[in-house]
């Protein structure tokens, strides 16, 4: 049994219908990365996974065999499952090490806050330099490193990664891009969102292509990479 099982997603917005009858799932263990232009419906997938964004009520979604689409954000979380959503969104009056203790509020009996406090600190040493700076003043690529991190102060058994990688300088995505490496060799079961094609899919297990909210190309990373449908849904072609 997958640990995420997506079944005809639909998320629609006043009227806007932003993702179709979209079907995907996630084994435990694999990294799994949904590719797609601008306005493809990626991160509305993974809002309404989270609980985030409206579902259509024929859509269903299931982690670790429960029923999760009509659940809300929060209990989503004690389940198990968080995101880092795009835009990174830390709290920005408060300081790092605040911040990651808000991570930490889904905990449950996953884990103990202060060893995954200091694990984050070894994972990200910016972050331990800067415990007692206030995230607004952070750059952008310490921000991110700091959303991911708070992310992780949950212990999630599935992490959701929204572009990850988006505005940040070359050095720090490649820092992020082996750091979600080390976490899956780890164990940890990551579904990512990600326009930068070549660094998903070198890190991925499998792959799911959306072009305006529909599914249009999936399969194995490898077969990915060597295939021209993903250019053909980020130029908006339409079927691939």
């Amino acid at each position: 049994m997958p640990m995420l099982e997506v079944e005809n997603l639909s998320v629609v917005y006043g009227g806007i219908r932003a993702v179709r009858n979209l079907s995907f799932h996630v084994n435990e263990g694999e990294v799994v990365t949904i590719l797609g232009a601008n306005g493809a419906g990626k991160s509305s997938t993974m809002n309404a996974v989270m609980g985030l964004a409206p579902s259509d009520p024929s859509s269903s979604i299931r982690f670790n065999g429960t029923a999760v689409e009509k659940l809300p954000t929060e209990k989503i979380s004690k389940l198990g499952m968080t995101l880092t959503p795009e835009g990174r969104r830390v709290f920005p009056q408060l300081t790092v090490e605040e911040n990651l203790r808000m991570g930490a509020i889904s905990l449950g009996r996953r884990g103990s806050a202060a060893e995954l406090k200091e694990s984050a600190f070894t994972r990200f040493p910016i972050l331990a330099q800067r415990r007692t700076q206030f995230a607004g003043t952070l750059s952008g690529g310490e921000q991110q490193q700091l959303a991911i991190a708070r992310s992780l102060m949950s212990a999630p058994r599935l992490l959701l990664l929204d572009e990850p990688s988006l505005g940040l300088a070359p050095q720090v995505v490649e820092f992020i891009f082996d750091l979600l490496k080390q976490l899956s060799e780890e164990g940890v079961t990551i579904l990512l969102v990600e326009q930068n094609v070549d660094q998903a899919l070198a890190i991925a297990d499998r792959g799911y292509v959306l072009a305006s909210g529909e599914l249009q190309l999936e399969g194995k990373a490898t077969d990915l990479r060597a295939s021209s449908g993903i250019e053909r849904a980020y130029l908006g072609l339409g079927a691939v």
